[in-house]
């Protein structure tokens, strides 16, 4: 059974769309990653150094231009809750990201399916 040339056309141009959008987001989930892991490293770090300061030390915080005191157990549960977020984000990410790399390996193999049929 042999398919019409514009058919196959279409077949071949629709294959090729899904390839390249899928190639496309798993650069950008790549990057959200790499961002997400970059902000869950800091995070990390902060906690360390402010756990490794006496109690009475005074924490202050960014509030847009001007910095605010706050308790440092306070900082402490934000970093905290913070980095449970930031793993989820990144959890969730990565199963989008192997979601995006199947899609793609997939198309590939449906374009040589395609070629392969066609020339046989």
């Amino acid at each position: 059974m042999s398919i019409p040339n514009e058919a196959l056309q279409k077949l071949l141009q629709e294959i090729e769309q899904n390839a390249i959008a899928a190639q496309q987001q798993i650069g950008v989930v790549k990057a959200q990653i790499a961002t997400k892991n970059r902000e869950s490293r800091m995070a990390q770090i902060t906690a360390g150094e402010i756990s490794s300061l006496p109690r009475e030390t005074k924490v202050y915080e960014g509030v847009g231009k001007m910095f605010v005191m706050c308790p440092s157990e306070d900082v402490k549960n934000r970093l905290s809750k913070e980095s449970a977020d930031l793993r989820s984000d990144i959890t969730s990410l990565e199963k989008k990201l192997h979601y995006l790399e199947t899609t793609y390996k997939n198309s590939q193999q449906h374009l040589e399916q395609v070629f392969k049929s066609r020339g046989a």
